[in-house]
């Protein structure tokens, strides 16, 4: 069926049924500081050891209670995890054990876990729990030694422990932690410094006041950077990246000439840890002082201290533990006497395992560089994320002075297409931004293909995207409306503005309207200039991407563009006039953009399903046993429903990308029935709203309704638009802004390439790109290449990444299948030498 999963490979694939647990005990615990999606991390690797046969055990309290022993040591049974999900902290606890560090409380640690024949651990927590854990596995055969001359154990008890296995997951808020893109707790930290952020910009403006806001990270300035690019700070302060010397008078300059352009308010972010060149502190209340005293500006400080480290975990944090919680598990399984202690990471969109003592002593390079003042090492060793995230922010939040600009004559066109897609707009003013500073002058088109062929087309300069990086849905106006049937209308109106180069921000009918437009190239000269498209579609069905931001089109409508193109390519030879570079980026809330991980709005869509359901099924505590069934939206694109139901802990998910009958459903039912008997209350069913024309939302509420009858009671709820809606998630407004940032710098490439004989010609297949997220990288693909990926009746890509976290969801909800490992079980290195740049993809 088109769109299913990707072909059988029989030969290469490989599978977890052969990782057996049995005979082994796995103790887990949390140590360090507390993350939002700790809990998550502990009840996927509760739940994968007890599925393969292991015997799993919690450790309360950290190290502590390794140490003390007792009942802080007690065995984890399925339901022992149940509800937990969406509680942030740790429910086992988390404690700084200061007998850890001794040899005798790693002897006392030894002898409780020998006791219980426990020789893996899956510790959580930051670089200091990890190095102690190595530690402790390195001493292990002479601790061993020692309570064997001391009488505590017995020889039989030495052979049969004498391996002690480590994997490490990192839960921590400040990202601080070299080897991954992100550490568990990092994202939901974000949303409670953007959800202060926001509120707070409302009070700043009534008041023209600014604000200075201080955030965690005592050495790593991560959470200040990002959330600095997804507010659209005016300064911000971070310890691996001191300002220079006489900072003070360029932020009151930069403060003042913002009022100066009608700006109504200042943010100004400092991380805890911020110092100026001569490792001096730099204090929110000496920032405060400062610009009252200089300026006279009304200025408040606000300290978020550690609300940052509570509430509910984000949809991000919650998959990627539940990910990393089951990749631990795999490794402990894996492990053997050489393998070293590992820690499970995330790099792109991929889990990858890398030796933990190699990422510890990275992480304390990046604190000797900042010792050493060595700050631009310091930055090059967090990572190409940092770097890249740090760049970002400098392009975007630094006007250059019009004598400074490059000097080009490119006109450049940005637009959104599709339905609305949160991170639209800052993708647009990011594109606006930088495509200023590379000197181009901008347009907006309002209203989509629609408004282009109607000439709703206006310059659009640096100060009228100020603030759009937090608003919601599309500024610019969006429509579904395809090109192909007003081409001589746009062809008009691109050589009335001159346009040489098109950016689009949106989703499957962004896609398509770029094939079009590619397509008719040889009849339009016009349309032959670099174009890179962004899905944005709440069905996630374009081809080249895994993410896109939300669309959704009739089906006649899509047959019909296609039918267009067909027509068009025949008639190629008579025409040439489209030919400018084009770009896409994935912008929809369904992620069904083929040629990309990820889309636009996606994530928050996730966030908005997450929390509602959350909310749904805390409606019922306290009374009878009950199963919510709840329609999501997606188109055919099974995306939201799939990784939403994992994130939150969903029993069931159907999705048209999975065909299902009668008798599955059958199953599921009698599946969610047993569980429903024992201590579990609650129950979670999702279906995608396009799964089954016959399985209908209703049908499913009546039969689970009559064969739960005496067992549970049901309820329904079709979310609807309300996944569309909202501010963009703090991912959306970093993701959108890079991605654009990186496309614009793209498309200036192209222009120059393509530019000769005093007009840009560009009609090659790579001048019409989508710019997506692949696996580990950000990489352009010709739209037309992605043609062959795509199932354009119901618009979707036929292969999706996210159809291999189905069996994740299933084991995790007690379902026995099939799990493709193929990706597992590689332990990589550190990269300590930067990848050779090119132009066609880099760490997002």
């Amino acid at each position: 069926m088109a769109g299913a999963s990707a072909p059988k490979r029989q030969d290469t694939r490989k599978f977890f049924e052969n990782l057996s647990g049995a005979g082994k005990s796995i103790a887990v615990l949390t140590s360090g500081g507390d993350a939002q999606g700790m809990n998550a991390a502990v009840r996927a690797a509760v739940r994968m050891g007890i599925y393969v046969g292991a015997k799993v055990y919690f450790i309360h309290e950290g190290y502590q209670g390794m140490v003390d022993g007792g009942d802080n040591i007690k065995e984890a049974k399925w339901e022992s995890v149940s509800s937990m999900l969406q509680v942030g902290g740790t429910v086992i606890g988390s404690a700084r054990c200061k007998d850890f560090r001794t040899h005798e409380g790693r002897l006392k640690a030894a002898h409780n876990l020998v006791q219980r024949d426990i020789t893996n651990l899956c510790v959580i927590g930051g670089d200091g729990s990890l190095t102690g854990a190595n530690l402790f596995r390195e001493e292990w055969s002479s601790l061993l030694e020692e309570l064997l001359q001391q009488g505590l154990i017995d020889e039989e008890a030495t052979q049969r422990n004498s391996e002690l296995h480590i994997v490490g997951m990192v839960g921590s808020i400040d990202n601080d932690f070299c080897g991954t893109d992100m550490t568990i707790g990092t994202d939901s930290a974000l949303h409670r410094i953007i959800e202060v952020v926001d509120a707070i910009m409302t009070t700043a403006q009534s008041h023209q006041r600014t604000f200075v806001l201080e955030v965690m990270g005592r050495h790593c300035g991560y959470l200040a950077l990002v959330s600095a690019l997804a507010c659209g700070a005016d300064w911000v302060f971070i310890p691996e990246m001191p300002p220079e010397d006489g900072w003070e008078d360029n932020m009151c300059q930069k403060l003042s000439e913002n009022r100066a352009d009608k700006k109504r308010l200042n943010i100004i972010i400092v991380a805890e840890g911020a110092i100026d060149r001569h490792n001096k502190s730099i204090t929110p209340d000496y920032i405060k002082d400062l610009v009252v005293r200089r300026l006279g500006f009304d200025t408040r400080v606000t300290i978020l201290g550690h609300v940052q480290r509570g509430g509910t975990p984000s949809a991000f944090d919650r998959i990627l533990a539940s990910r990393m919680g089951v990749e631990a598990v795999l490794a402990l399984l894996e492990a053997s006497a050489n393998t070293p202690a590992c820690v499970v990471s995330l790099v792109g969109n991929q889990a990858v395992r890398l030796p933990l003592m190699e990422c510890v002593q990275m992480t304390q390079e990046v604190q000797k560089a900042m010792d050493e003042k060595k700050f631009d090492e310091a930055v090059r060793l967090r990572g190409r994320s940092f770097e890249n995230n740090l760049s970002t922010y400098r392009l975007l939040s630094f006007r250059k002075a019009d004598s400074e600009l490059p000097n080009s004559s490119f006109n450049v066109a940005v637009m959104n297409v599709g339905a609305p897609a949160a991170g639209m707009n800052a993708a647009v003013r990011s594109a606006v931004r930088v495509g200023i500073t590379e000197g181009h002058k901008m347009f907006a088109v309002n209203d989509g293909f629609e408004g282009f062929y109607k000439g709703q087309i206006k310059e659009i300069k640096w100060g009228d995207v100020g603030g759009w990086t937090g608003q919601g849905g599309s500024l610019l106006g969006t429509k579904r409306t395809l090109p192909g049937k007003h081409l001589d209308k746009i062809a008009e109106q691109m050589r009335i503005h001159n346009i040489n180069a098109l950016l689009v921000v949106g989703g499957f009918e962004a896609y398509v309207g770029l094939l079009e437009l590619a397509a008719a190239r040889d009849k339009y000269e016009e349309f032959c200039v670099p174009m890179v498209m962004v899905p944005a579609t709440v069905s996630n069905n374009i081809p080249g991407s895994d993410l896109s931001i939300g669309s959704d089109t009739a089906l006649n409508a899509i047959t019909d563009a296609f039918e267009s193109i067909l027509q068009l390519y025949v008639a190629r030879a008579d025409y040439e006039e489209f030919c400018i570079p084009m770009c896409i980026l994935p912008a929809t809330i369904s992620n069904n953009v083929p040629g990309t991980d990820l889309s636009l709005g996606a994530d928050t869509s996730l966030n908005a399903i997450v929390e509602t359901c959350d909310r749904i099924k805390q409606s019922a505590s306290g009374t009878k046993r009950r199963v919510f069934i709840i329609e999501t939206m997606g188109g055919y694109c099974g995306y939201l429903a799939t990784v939403g139901g994992l994130a939150a802990g969903a029993d069931t998910v159907y999705i048209y990308e999975e065909p299902f009958d009668i008798r599955d459903l059958q199953a599921n039912v009698e599946h969610l029935t047993e569980k429903m008997k024992t201590s579990i209350q609650r129950g979670l069913v999702l279906r995608n709203e396009n799964c089954n024309e016959n399985f209908t939302t209703d049908f499913i509420y009546q039969l689970y309704s009559e064969e739960g009858r005496g067992v549970f009671d049901c309820r329904k709820n079709i979310l609807g638009h309300m996944q569309q809606g909202g501010a963009p998630s703090p991912f959306d407004r970093n993701f959108g802004t890079k991605i654009a940032a990186k496309a614009m710098q793209w498309i200036t490439r192209t222009l120059k390439e393509s530019y000769k004989g005093g007009r840009v010609f560009a009609n090659s297949e790579d001048t019409a790109c989508l710019l997506g997220m692949r696996r580990r990288s950000l990489v352009f693909q010709p739209v037309a290449q992605l043609r062959d990926e795509t199932d354009f009746v119901h618009r979707i890509p036929k292969e999706q990444w996210w159809l291999k976290l189905r069996p994740l969801m299933k084991i995790l909800a007690k379902y026995k299948t099939s799990y493709d490992v193929s990706d597992s079980g590689q332990l990589e290195h550190v990269t300590r030498v930067r990848p050779k740049d090119n132009n066609t993809s880099t760490a997002i």
